[in-house]
């Protein structure tokens, strides 16, 4: 099972990535906007993504990703069941997420950085 906090370590590596708060829930933020939230008690992590790649996870694996039924779930907000979710596969969709939400010229300069996606390597 992976924690709150291991999800917030690899989070935090990515560019300009912060911790932050919103209500009584702990949330993370890049150029303050969210792109992965802790529901008080869940036991899971919300992350923003593509509808399309949500509806992916939601038919391939239901009993570890779900989605509100409501505007939040229709914009792509997913959650991920901690003590069922690969890290491997969460760190992934928190760069996913991520990537959603940050500026194009933070995203292109990641790329940059990165074997695979563009830059040197």
């Amino acid at each position: 099972m992976i924690t709150e906090d291991e999800v917030r370590r690899i989070a935090l590596r990515l560019p300009e990535a912060q911790a932050s708060a919103h209500f009584d829930n702990a949330d993370l933020r890049v150029r303050n906007k969210i792109f992965a939230a802790f529901p008080a008690g869940a036991g899971t992590v919300m992350l923003r993504l593509d509808p399309q790649e949500q509806a992916a996870l939601l038919a391939e694996d239901p009993a570890t990703f779900g989605a509100p039924d409501n505007h939040w779930g229709r914009q792509g907000w997913t959650s991920a069941r901690l003590d069922r979710v690969d890290p491997g596969q969460l760190s992934e969709l928190l760069t996913e997420a991520w990537r959603r939400r940050a500026p194009r010229r933070l995203v292109a300069a990641f790329d940059a950085t990165r074997p695979g996606e563009g830059g040197v390597g």
